[in-house]
Protein backbone atom coordinates (compact mmCIF):
# COMPACT_ATOMS: atom_id res chain seq x y z
CA UNK A 1 0.00 0.00 0.00
CA UNK A 2 1.35 3.72 -0.78
CA UNK A 3 1.91 5.72 2.28
CA UNK A 4 0.26 8.72 2.05
CA UNK A 5 2.69 11.23 1.91
CA UNK A 6 3.09 13.29 5.82
CA UNK A 7 2.54 16.98 6.04
CA UNK A 8 3.33 18.19 9.87
CA UNK A 9 1.65 21.11 11.29
CA UNK A 10 4.81 21.53 14.64
CA UNK A 11 2.94 23.52 17.92
CA UNK A 12 5.84 24.90 20.47
CA UNK A 13 4.76 26.14 24.21
CA UNK A 14 7.27 28.35 25.42
CA UNK A 15 7.01 28.37 28.95
CA UNK A 16 8.12 31.10 30.91
CA UNK A 17 10.41 32.84 28.36
CA UNK A 18 12.69 30.27 27.68
CA UNK A 19 16.43 31.30 26.53
CA UNK A 20 16.13 28.48 24.30
CA UNK A 21 12.87 27.79 22.75
CA UNK A 22 13.77 29.11 19.56
CA UNK A 23 16.29 26.97 19.06
CA UNK A 24 14.64 23.90 20.36
CA UNK A 25 11.92 24.70 17.74
CA UNK A 26 14.65 25.02 15.24
CA UNK A 27 15.53 21.62 16.23
CA UNK A 28 12.13 20.51 16.39
CA UNK A 29 12.11 21.20 12.36
CA UNK A 30 15.08 18.97 11.49
CA UNK A 31 14.09 16.18 13.58
CA UNK A 32 11.24 16.21 11.55
CA UNK A 33 13.01 16.57 8.04
CA UNK A 34 15.17 13.38 9.70
CA UNK A 35 12.03 11.37 9.36
CA UNK A 36 10.67 12.58 5.76
CA UNK A 37 8.30 14.32 7.10
CA UNK A 38 7.79 17.95 5.39
CA UNK A 39 6.91 20.89 7.57
CA UNK A 40 4.00 22.96 6.07
CA UNK A 41 3.28 25.51 9.38
CA UNK A 42 4.40 26.12 13.12
CA UNK A 43 2.27 27.96 16.03
CA UNK A 44 4.10 28.60 19.39
CA UNK A 45 2.32 30.21 22.01
CA UNK A 46 3.84 31.76 25.56
CA UNK A 47 2.61 30.21 28.77
CA UNK A 48 3.33 30.33 32.94
CA UNK A 49 1.96 26.58 32.82
CA UNK A 50 0.65 24.17 30.61
CA UNK A 51 -2.55 22.98 29.96
CA UNK A 52 -3.66 19.89 31.96
CA UNK A 53 -6.40 18.39 30.09
CA UNK A 54 -4.81 19.90 26.25
CA UNK A 55 -1.11 21.17 26.92
CA UNK A 56 -2.15 24.28 25.07
CA UNK A 57 -4.74 26.77 25.26
CA UNK A 58 -8.71 25.76 24.10
CA UNK A 59 -7.97 28.95 21.43
CA UNK A 60 -4.53 27.26 20.37
CA UNK A 61 -6.23 24.27 19.54
CA UNK A 62 -8.92 25.53 17.04
CA UNK A 63 -5.65 27.73 15.59
CA UNK A 64 -3.64 24.66 14.82
CA UNK A 65 -7.10 22.80 13.62
CA UNK A 66 -8.01 25.04 10.67
CA UNK A 67 -4.20 25.49 9.86
CA UNK A 68 -4.08 21.70 9.61
CA UNK A 69 -6.95 22.00 7.16
CA UNK A 70 -5.55 25.49 5.58
CA UNK A 71 -2.49 23.60 4.98
CA UNK A 72 -3.64 20.16 4.56
CA UNK A 73 -1.29 18.70 7.09
CA UNK A 74 -2.45 14.92 8.33
CA UNK A 75 0.21 14.91 11.25
CA UNK A 76 0.34 17.63 14.44
CA UNK A 77 3.71 17.54 16.45
CA UNK A 78 4.51 18.99 19.86
CA UNK A 79 7.86 19.91 20.90
CA UNK A 80 7.19 18.55 24.33
CA UNK A 81 6.36 14.95 25.61
CA UNK A 82 2.76 14.81 25.86
CA UNK A 83 0.86 12.96 28.71
CA UNK A 84 -1.75 9.66 27.55
CA UNK A 85 -4.45 11.60 28.52
CA UNK A 86 -3.44 14.77 26.86
CA UNK A 87 -2.99 13.07 23.12
CA UNK A 88 -5.90 11.30 23.39
CA UNK A 89 -8.11 14.82 24.11
CA UNK A 90 -5.81 16.36 21.32
CA UNK A 91 -6.49 13.38 19.07
CA UNK A 92 -10.09 13.37 19.71
CA UNK A 93 -10.77 17.25 19.07
CA UNK A 94 -8.51 17.82 16.48
CA UNK A 95 -9.42 14.65 14.76
CA UNK A 96 -6.25 14.60 13.50
CA UNK A 97 -3.16 12.59 14.08
CA UNK A 98 -1.23 13.86 16.93
CA UNK A 99 2.69 12.74 17.89
CA UNK A 100 5.19 14.46 20.58
CA UNK A 101 8.60 15.09 20.44
CA UNK A 102 9.89 11.74 22.15
CA UNK A 103 7.99 9.61 19.80
CA UNK A 104 9.53 11.31 16.62
CA UNK A 105 13.32 11.13 18.45
CA UNK A 106 12.26 7.11 19.37
CA UNK A 107 11.22 6.80 15.69
CA UNK A 108 14.65 8.26 13.82
CA UNK A 109 16.56 6.35 16.48
CA UNK A 110 14.55 3.17 15.40
CA UNK A 111 15.25 3.37 11.72
CA UNK A 112 18.84 4.22 12.00
CA UNK A 113 19.42 1.49 14.76
CA UNK A 114 22.34 -1.16 13.15
CA UNK A 115 23.27 -3.29 15.83
CA UNK A 116 21.33 -5.70 17.93
CA UNK A 117 22.58 -3.75 20.84
CA UNK A 118 21.32 -0.54 19.35
CA UNK A 119 18.03 -1.97 17.85
CA UNK A 120 16.95 -3.53 21.55
CA UNK A 121 17.43 -0.26 23.42
CA UNK A 122 15.42 1.66 20.99
CA UNK A 123 12.76 -1.34 21.20
CA UNK A 124 12.57 -1.20 25.16
CA UNK A 125 12.28 2.51 24.93
CA UNK A 126 9.55 2.40 22.76
CA UNK A 127 7.29 -0.03 24.38
CA UNK A 128 8.31 1.94 27.78
CA UNK A 129 6.65 4.95 26.09
CA UNK A 130 4.12 3.41 24.77
CA UNK A 131 2.75 1.59 27.74
CA UNK A 132 0.69 4.42 29.35
CA UNK A 133 -0.27 5.50 26.07
CA UNK A 134 -1.81 2.63 24.89
CA UNK A 135 -6.00 3.48 24.75
CA UNK A 136 -4.94 6.37 23.11
CA UNK A 137 -2.46 5.17 20.44
CA UNK A 138 -5.26 2.46 20.06
CA UNK A 139 -8.14 4.90 18.73
CA UNK A 140 -5.67 6.90 16.85
CA UNK A 141 -4.86 4.04 14.94
CA UNK A 142 -8.25 3.74 13.27
CA UNK A 143 -6.90 7.36 11.38
CA UNK A 144 -3.92 6.55 10.58
CA UNK A 145 -1.55 4.07 8.79
CA UNK A 146 2.05 4.05 8.65
CA UNK A 147 4.27 6.69 8.72
CA UNK A 148 6.11 9.15 12.11
CA UNK A 149 5.72 6.88 15.54
CA UNK A 150 4.27 3.60 13.54
CA UNK A 151 6.92 2.23 13.12
CA UNK A 152 5.86 1.15 9.73
CA UNK A 153 3.29 -1.73 10.34
CA UNK A 154 4.69 -3.08 12.79
CA UNK A 155 3.62 -0.67 15.39
CA UNK A 156 0.22 -1.78 14.79
CA UNK A 157 0.78 -5.44 15.63
CA UNK A 158 2.77 -4.19 18.82
CA UNK A 159 -0.64 -2.00 19.82
CA UNK A 160 -2.68 -4.95 19.91
CA UNK A 161 -0.55 -6.30 22.30
CA UNK A 162 -2.06 -6.27 25.78
CA UNK A 163 0.02 -4.29 28.93
CA UNK A 164 0.83 -7.18 30.14
CA UNK A 165 2.35 -8.88 26.87
CA UNK A 166 4.40 -5.63 26.99
CA UNK A 167 5.94 -5.70 30.11
CA UNK A 168 6.71 -9.22 29.03
CA UNK A 169 8.56 -8.53 25.88
CA UNK A 170 10.19 -5.51 28.14
CA UNK A 171 11.55 -7.74 30.79
CA UNK A 172 12.69 -10.24 27.86
CA UNK A 173 14.36 -7.51 25.45
CA UNK A 174 16.26 -6.21 29.14
CA UNK A 175 17.46 -9.77 29.52
CA UNK A 176 19.17 -9.85 26.02
CA UNK A 177 20.40 -6.18 26.55
CA UNK A 178 22.17 -7.16 30.29
CA UNK A 179 23.53 -10.20 28.08
CA UNK A 180 24.84 -7.52 25.95
CA UNK A 181 25.66 -5.16 28.30
CA UNK A 182 28.05 -8.20 30.26
CA UNK A 183 30.13 -9.00 27.03
CA UNK A 184 30.64 -5.24 26.22
CA UNK A 185 32.11 -5.06 29.82
CA UNK A 186 34.12 -8.29 29.53
CA UNK A 187 35.99 -6.48 26.30
CA UNK A 188 36.29 -3.33 28.54
CA UNK A 189 38.13 -4.69 31.48
CA UNK A 190 40.53 -6.49 28.50
CA UNK A 191 41.49 -3.63 27.18
CA UNK A 192 41.49 -2.18 30.74
CA UNK A 193 43.91 -5.00 31.02
CA UNK A 194 46.08 -3.68 27.94
CA UNK A 195 46.49 -0.44 29.44
CA UNK A 196 45.49 1.33 26.01
CA UNK A 197 44.10 4.50 26.93
CA UNK A 198 40.45 5.26 25.52
CA UNK A 199 39.72 9.19 24.11
CA UNK A 200 35.60 9.16 22.93
CA UNK A 201 34.38 11.54 20.60
CA UNK A 202 31.38 13.24 22.29
CA UNK A 203 28.94 16.40 21.15
CA UNK A 204 25.90 17.18 19.62
CA UNK A 205 24.76 15.36 16.36
CA UNK A 206 25.85 16.10 13.79
CA UNK A 207 28.87 17.84 14.43
CA UNK A 208 30.94 16.11 12.90
CA UNK A 209 31.93 13.41 15.25
CA UNK A 210 32.31 10.24 12.85
CA UNK A 211 34.49 12.64 9.63
CA UNK A 212 37.26 13.39 12.98
CA UNK A 213 37.16 9.99 13.25
CA UNK A 214 37.54 8.87 9.59
CA UNK A 215 40.21 11.30 9.41
CA UNK A 216 42.34 10.13 12.16
CA UNK A 217 41.72 6.53 10.78
CA UNK A 218 42.61 7.61 7.29
CA UNK A 219 45.69 9.05 8.62
CA UNK A 220 47.40 6.26 10.45
CA UNK A 221 45.46 3.17 9.12
CA UNK A 222 45.44 4.25 5.35
CA UNK A 223 45.00 0.67 4.03
CA UNK A 224 42.23 -0.11 6.83
CA UNK A 225 38.65 -0.74 5.52
CA UNK A 226 37.35 0.56 9.17
CA UNK A 227 35.25 4.05 8.22
CA UNK A 228 32.63 4.60 10.54
CA UNK A 229 29.13 5.82 8.49
CA UNK A 230 29.63 9.52 8.32
CA UNK A 231 26.35 12.16 6.90
CA UNK A 232 25.48 15.28 6.78
CA UNK A 233 21.75 14.29 8.76
CA UNK A 234 20.86 13.95 12.85
CA UNK A 235 21.28 11.19 14.57
CA UNK A 236 24.08 9.45 11.82
CA UNK A 237 25.69 7.52 14.36
CA UNK A 238 24.04 5.47 17.03
CA UNK A 239 26.32 2.84 17.61
CA UNK A 240 29.53 3.20 19.65
CA UNK A 241 32.55 2.61 17.36
CA UNK A 242 35.96 1.65 19.11
CA UNK A 243 39.06 1.81 16.43
CA UNK A 244 42.83 1.43 17.20
CA UNK A 245 44.75 4.42 16.45
CA UNK A 246 48.41 2.91 16.17
CA UNK A 247 50.81 6.42 16.36
CA UNK A 248 54.15 6.06 14.41
CA UNK A 249 55.94 6.21 17.75
CA UNK A 250 54.84 2.63 18.82
CA UNK A 251 52.57 4.50 21.23
CA UNK A 252 48.72 3.42 20.57
CA UNK A 253 45.15 4.43 22.03
CA UNK A 254 41.61 3.30 21.13
CA UNK A 255 39.16 5.79 19.78
CA UNK A 256 34.95 5.66 19.95
CA UNK A 257 32.24 7.21 18.49
CA UNK A 258 29.39 7.69 20.30
CA UNK A 259 25.63 8.87 19.42
CA UNK A 260 25.28 12.99 18.82
CA UNK A 261 23.07 14.41 21.71
CA UNK A 262 20.23 16.90 21.04
CA UNK A 263 17.97 19.03 23.82
CA UNK A 264 15.02 17.41 25.57
CA UNK A 265 16.62 13.90 24.59
CA UNK A 266 13.70 11.50 26.12
CA UNK A 267 14.52 10.26 29.21
CA UNK A 268 13.76 6.63 27.76
CA UNK A 269 16.35 6.90 25.70
CA UNK A 270 19.27 8.55 27.79
CA UNK A 271 18.26 5.48 30.39
CA UNK A 272 18.46 3.34 27.34
CA UNK A 273 21.84 3.91 25.86
CA UNK A 274 23.36 4.35 29.06
CA UNK A 275 24.71 0.96 28.21
CA UNK A 276 26.56 2.20 25.22
CA UNK A 277 27.28 5.28 26.40
CA UNK A 278 29.18 4.25 29.56
CA UNK A 279 32.11 3.65 27.16
CA UNK A 280 32.22 7.55 27.69
CA UNK A 281 32.36 6.77 31.68
CA UNK A 282 35.37 4.69 31.40
CA UNK A 283 37.38 6.97 28.85
CA UNK A 284 40.81 8.24 30.23
CA UNK A 285 40.00 11.57 27.28
CA UNK A 286 36.88 13.31 25.62
CA UNK A 287 37.16 15.62 22.73
CA UNK A 288 34.07 17.52 22.85
CA UNK A 289 33.69 18.25 18.89
CA UNK A 290 31.98 21.43 18.12
CA UNK A 291 30.01 22.78 14.97
CA UNK A 292 32.15 25.97 14.61
CA UNK A 293 30.12 27.15 12.01
CA UNK A 294 26.51 26.57 13.38
CA UNK A 295 25.82 30.10 14.86
CA UNK A 296 24.22 27.95 17.94
CA UNK A 297 27.03 26.40 18.79
CA UNK A 298 27.47 27.41 22.21
CA UNK A 299 23.97 26.41 23.10
CA UNK A 300 24.87 22.92 21.34
CA UNK A 301 27.83 22.74 23.78
CA UNK A 302 25.51 23.54 26.86
CA UNK A 303 22.89 20.30 25.35
CA UNK A 304 26.07 18.19 25.69
CA UNK A 305 27.37 18.89 28.88
CA UNK A 306 24.15 18.89 29.95
CA UNK A 307 23.52 15.08 28.97
CA UNK A 308 27.01 14.44 29.69
CA UNK A 309 26.24 15.00 33.95
CA UNK A 310 22.96 13.62 33.29
CA UNK A 311 24.45 9.99 32.41
CA UNK A 312 26.98 10.66 35.75
CA UNK A 313 29.60 12.00 33.26
CA UNK A 314 32.27 14.32 35.45
CA UNK A 315 35.51 15.34 35.86
CA UNK A 316 37.34 13.32 32.54
CA UNK A 317 39.97 15.42 30.93
CA UNK A 318 38.29 17.42 27.62
CA UNK A 319 39.90 18.23 24.62
CA UNK A 320 37.59 21.23 22.34
CA UNK A 321 37.47 20.29 18.80
CA UNK A 322 35.96 23.19 17.49
CA UNK A 323 35.29 21.22 13.60
CA UNK A 324 34.19 22.87 10.23
CA UNK A 325 35.68 26.23 11.04
CA UNK A 326 36.75 26.34 7.43
CA UNK A 327 33.34 27.71 7.30
CA UNK A 328 33.90 30.89 8.95
CA UNK A 329 36.25 33.39 8.79
CA UNK A 330 38.98 32.11 11.05
CA UNK A 331 42.91 31.32 10.03
CA UNK A 332 43.21 27.38 11.09
CA UNK A 333 44.48 25.51 12.32
CA UNK A 334 44.62 27.11 15.78
CA UNK A 335 45.24 25.77 19.20
CA UNK A 336 44.26 27.80 22.05
CA UNK A 337 44.81 26.49 25.97
CA UNK A 338 42.89 22.84 24.94
CA UNK A 339 41.13 24.17 21.88
CA UNK A 340 41.61 23.13 18.13
CA UNK A 341 39.95 25.01 15.65
CA UNK A 342 40.25 22.91 12.43
CA UNK A 343 38.45 21.20 9.71
CA UNK A 344 38.15 17.18 9.60
CA UNK A 345 36.79 17.45 6.04
CA UNK A 346 40.06 19.37 4.71
CA UNK A 347 42.42 17.68 7.04
CA UNK A 348 43.61 21.14 8.47
CA UNK A 349 44.11 20.67 12.59
CA UNK A 350 44.44 17.14 13.00
CA UNK A 351 48.10 17.07 13.78
CA UNK A 352 47.49 19.95 16.21
CA UNK A 353 44.15 17.47 17.22
CA UNK A 354 46.92 14.28 17.76
CA UNK A 355 49.50 16.20 19.44
CA UNK A 356 47.08 18.11 22.24
CA UNK A 357 45.74 14.38 23.06
CA UNK A 358 49.37 12.78 23.49
CA UNK A 359 50.08 15.52 25.63
CA UNK A 360 46.85 14.22 27.73
CA UNK A 361 47.16 10.17 27.80
CA UNK A 362 50.44 9.92 27.08
CA UNK A 363 51.87 11.05 30.70
CA UNK A 364 53.35 7.92 31.98
CA UNK A 365 56.27 7.83 29.80
CA UNK A 366 60.26 8.34 30.12
CA UNK A 367 62.96 9.24 28.13
CA UNK A 368 65.69 7.45 29.09
CA UNK A 369 68.91 6.16 28.24
CA UNK A 370 69.74 2.02 28.75
CA UNK A 371 73.07 0.05 28.11
CA UNK A 372 71.30 -3.57 27.76
CA UNK A 373 73.88 -6.74 27.64
CA UNK A 374 74.29 -8.60 24.29
CA UNK A 375 72.69 -11.62 25.82
CA UNK A 376 70.06 -9.87 26.78
CA UNK A 377 69.42 -8.83 22.88
CA UNK A 378 65.65 -9.62 23.50
CA UNK A 379 64.80 -6.93 25.42
CA UNK A 380 66.05 -4.28 22.44
CA UNK A 381 63.39 -6.51 20.59
CA UNK A 382 60.75 -5.89 23.56
CA UNK A 383 61.16 -1.96 23.32
CA UNK A 384 61.20 -1.76 19.40
CA UNK A 385 57.98 -3.42 20.16
CA UNK A 386 56.37 -1.88 23.53
CA UNK A 387 58.21 1.64 23.09
CA UNK A 388 60.00 4.21 20.48
CA UNK A 389 63.99 3.34 20.17
CA UNK A 390 65.40 6.83 18.75
CA UNK A 391 69.08 5.98 18.55
CA UNK A 392 70.75 2.72 18.97
CA UNK A 393 74.61 2.32 19.56
CA UNK A 394 77.21 -1.15 19.62
CA UNK A 395 79.61 -0.61 22.49
CA UNK A 396 82.26 -3.31 24.30
CA UNK A 397 79.60 -4.38 26.70
CA UNK A 398 76.17 -4.25 24.81
CA UNK A 399 73.55 -2.15 22.64
CA UNK A 400 73.58 1.51 23.84
CA UNK A 401 70.08 2.91 23.08
CA UNK A 402 68.18 6.24 23.24
CA UNK A 403 64.20 5.69 23.94
CA UNK A 404 60.91 6.50 25.10
CA UNK A 405 58.96 3.92 27.18
CA UNK A 406 56.06 3.60 30.06
CA UNK A 407 56.72 4.20 33.26
CA UNK A 408 56.56 0.69 34.45
CA UNK A 409 58.78 -0.97 31.75
CA UNK A 410 60.91 2.05 33.05
CA UNK A 411 60.97 0.96 36.79
CA UNK A 412 61.37 -2.87 35.46
CA UNK A 413 64.57 -2.26 33.58
CA UNK A 414 65.80 0.13 35.61
CA UNK A 415 69.06 -1.54 36.69
CA UNK A 416 70.10 -1.14 32.38
CA UNK A 417 69.14 2.39 32.92
CA UNK A 418 72.38 5.06 32.61
CA UNK A 419 71.54 8.21 34.72
CA UNK A 420 72.81 10.84 33.14
CA UNK A 421 75.96 12.37 34.92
Amino acid sequence: MEMMEQRAILVGVNLNGQKDFEYSMEELVNLTEACEVEVVGAITQNLHRVNSSHFIGTGKIEEVKNLVEYKEANVVIFNDQLSPSQLRNLERDMDCKVIDRTILILDIFAHRAKTKEAQLQVEVAKLQYMLPRLVGLRESLGRQSGGVGTNKGAGEKQLELDRRRIEENISVLNKELELLVAHRQTQRKQRKKNAIPVVSLVGYTNAGKSSIMNALIKMFHPTAEKQVLEKDMLFATLETSVRNIPLPDKKEFLLTDTVGFVSKLPHHLVKAFRSTLEEVVEADLLIHVVDFSNPDHEQQMEITEQTLSEIGIKGIPTIFAYNKADLTDLEIPQVNRGSVYMSAKTKAGLEELIEQIRAQIFTDYIRCEMLIPFDQGQLVSFFNENGHITETEYEESGYRIKLECKKADYEKYNRYVIQPD
